[in-house]
């Protein structure tokens, strides 16, 4: 794309389904807000989210951090 081009993706927060493996764009958008830490996360970027608790997460640490929290993991040092 060039400097004459129009980026025609929808600004703002997307709504996300979140499936196995994968998301279904519910409502198009360029980013999600981490569940954990309410930092933003580009779509392309996604790559952690829990299907049972629909929630999208920054990175595998907050991800594995909301795990235990919720009784999906057991409880243990995570060094």
């Amino acid at each position: 794309m060039n400097k004459m081009d129009r980026d025609l993706r929808p600004e703002g927060q997307a709504v996300l389904e979140y499936l196995d493996g994968e998301f279904r764009v519910v409502k198009a958008g360029t980013y999600v807000v981490c569940a954990v830490t309410g930092v933003h996360i580009p779509v392309d970027a996604l790559r952690y989210w829990s299907v049972d608790l629909q929630e999208p997460y920054a990175n595998p640490v907050v991800a594995l951090k909301r795990m235990q929290e919720s009784g999906k993991t057991p409880q243990g040092s995570t060094t």
